[in-house]
């Protein structure tokens, strides 16, 4: 009886072993596993059963990208694609949510190819495609209904897009665009392409490398987010938009234009960055920023007359006077401390104010633009300085006690105290970088510790450069003995 018992048992176990559990899950939590998967592993899953054949074949999300671990070379052949997406049933059309490939392609196969996604209502395209020659802009994904957001871009050698007047009607659904590689020599005044009638629902636009670009006018009311890079021969540039929370431009603008105009009518925007750009003759914000939060500016310093550039840069910090926190590059701190007086006489204050970054070499000559920026900082509570030491720094060592006064560096920071009072009682977290131990910032940390009565934490990290430990040290031991305005000030190196 035991014997029999055993065996029936074991009988039990090898038949629940063979139930197909997974094979009788929906159709919709199958494909969330097979997405789970690289699309080459889920392929093999279709040579189970016609069912698992069907389950890959109407998958709603196709990412040729995943094939390859390394995303540079191609991910899959054009003719491989289009063989797949002809293979999917026209009853499974609604279900193409997504598709991505990278791949060399002629210009006939990639309108073919795009014309099937199409024909499957596809909502969210993203093609790198490198071409012989250059390639117009498919029309197939201009006349879609159902396209929601589309990433194209040329590795090689660019493509043109077709004229404002042909896209009327279409993009009706579009939400998201982004370009690459455009080639615009023929048609270098976009100043009606990017509007509403042709974009109605766009709320991401994304602009790189538009070569021969001159004029550039976005006009599109639910836009939320717009960004501009490398194009370099770009002179006129002006975004509208009442929703636009955050605007980037990045390596643009020739540096060797007479004029360069840019107006911008964004009065709810949030985070404005403004990188690697030549200063430029006209910057106008047509409404106050009122909702700034975060602003970084990074200018290119030209061999041109300084003082114009200065007063174009001055002009655009007076209009992100409303920022919550602010980061300047190199240049822009440069340009700042070209001639003295004219930051202290122009820029306004930044009354919301709370973070400021500065990138600077900090030589001697930047001392007074650096002093001018805290005093237009009344309420700052964070000051991040990160110093880029180069071979081009004209920097001291430290070699005083720190209770000696006679420090010209210290003796002006000593007479700017009254200048920047308010910066000093608000000031509580002081972090920087590069820090090497040489006349100008231990001049700045001292002053800080002397007269910021709100300091909690001064935060001191050391260059890859500085190599004398001993003198480290010493200098090390000193600021943690040195009397300090706020009893909760504390210091920290790493």
């Amino acid at each position: 009886m035991e014997i029999r018992s055993v065996k029936r048992k074991k009988k039990k176990r090898e038949e629940i072993i063979k139930v197909d559990r997974i094979s009788n899950l929906p159709d919709s939590l199958l494909h969330q596993i097979l997405l789970l998967l690289p699309l080459q592993s889920a392929a093999i899953t279709s040579s189970l059963s016609k069912r698992w054949r069907s389950l890959f074949l109407s998958l709603p999300d196709l990412d040729f990208t995943s094939i390859n671990e390394n995303p540079k070379p191609p991910s899959f052949s054009s003719n491989s694609i289009y063989q797949l997406l002809s293979l999917r049933h026209h009853r499974d059309a609604n279900n193409l949510r997504s598709l991505r490939f990278r791949t060399p392609i002629t210009f006939t196969s990639l309108n073919s190819l795009i014309r099937l996604a199409v024909t499957h209502q596809v909502q969210d395209l993203d093609v790198e495609v490198t071409t012989k020659d250059y390639f117009n802009f498919p029309r197939w994904i201009v006349t879609s209904q159902k396209l929601r957001a589309l990433k194209l871009k040329s590795a090689y050698p660019g493509f043109r897009l077709p004229p404002s007047s042909s896209i009327f009607g279409g993009f009706q659904k579009l939400t998201s665009l982004s370009l690459s590689l455009v080639i615009l020599y023929n048609q270098p005044y976009l100043s009606d392409f990017f509007t509403d009638p042709n974009f109605p629902l766009l709320e991401k636009l994304a602009l790189e490398n538009c070569f021969g670009l001159k004029e550039l006018r976005v006009f599109c009311c639910l836009l939320q987010e717009f960004s501009l890079k490398n194009s370099l021969q770009l002179d006129s540039l002006e975004v509208s938009g009442n929703n636009l929370h955050r605007l980037k431009v990045v390596s643009c603008f020739h540096s060797y234009s007479e004029e360069s105009v840019v107006k911008i009518n964004t009065p709810n925007l949030k985070t404005f960055l403004w990188n690697s750009n030549a200063v430029t003759t006209t910057v106008h914000f047509l409404d106050k920023l009122v909702c700034l939060r975060k602003a970084f500016v990074g200018v290119l310093l030209l061999h041109q007359d300084i003082n114009s550039q200065k007063q174009s840069l001055l002009t655009l910090l007076s209009e992100l006077s409303h920022s919550y926190k602010l980061q300047l590059g190199n240049q822009s701190v440069e340009i700042l401390s070209s001639q003295k007086g004219l930051v202290k006489n122009h820029l306004l204050p930044f009354h919301n104010m709370r973070f400021l970054e500065l990138q600077t070499r900090f030589d001697r000559h930047n001392v007074q633009a650096l002093s001018c920026l805290f005093k237009s900082c009344p309420m700052l509570n964070i000051l991040l300085l990160k110093i880029i030491n180069d071979q081009t720094s004209e920097r001291r060592q430290w070699n005083n006690d720190l209770w000696d006064m006679s420090n010209s560096e210290i003796q002006y920071w000593e007479s700017q105290t009254y200048e920047v009072e308010s910066f000093l009682n608000n000031l509580e977290f002081v972090e920087i970088h590069g820090f090497l131990e040489c006349e100008n910032e231990m001049s700045l940390a001292i002053f800080l510790l002397r007269h910021g009565k709100a300091l909690i934490k001064m935060t001191l990290r050391s260059s890859f450069l500085c190599r004398d430990n001993l003198r480290r040290q010493m200098i090390r031991s000193q600021l943690m003995g040195f009397s300090k305005a706020s009893s909760k000030a504390k210091i920290s190196f790493h």
